[in-house]
């Protein structure tokens, strides 16, 4: 179920930690392919993980139930 405006579940922490993990994965494989060789840049992909998912949450925080942005509940 989703979480009406301006307030967040369980849920919507759940999945913004699968998107910082798939943005972290996806960071790591960008970088694999500009360089060319396996290189863990921690501080990169933790700001990219960090930032994925809180942009997930703050757009969850400012929609309500029905994936309308900043409209109240109807």
């Amino acid at each position: 179920m989703n979480s009406s405006i301006f307030t967040l579940n369980k849920t919507d922490f759940l999945k913004g930690l699968i998107v910082a993990v798939i943005t972290a994965v996806i960071t790591v494989a960008y970088n694999t392919v500009q360089t060319g060789t396996l290189i863990f840049d921690w501080k990169q992909i933790s700001t990219a993980a960090a930032s994925a998912a809180l942009a997930y949450i703050m757009k969850n925080l400012l929609t309500n139930s029905n994936d309308e942005f900043l409209k109240k509940e109807k």
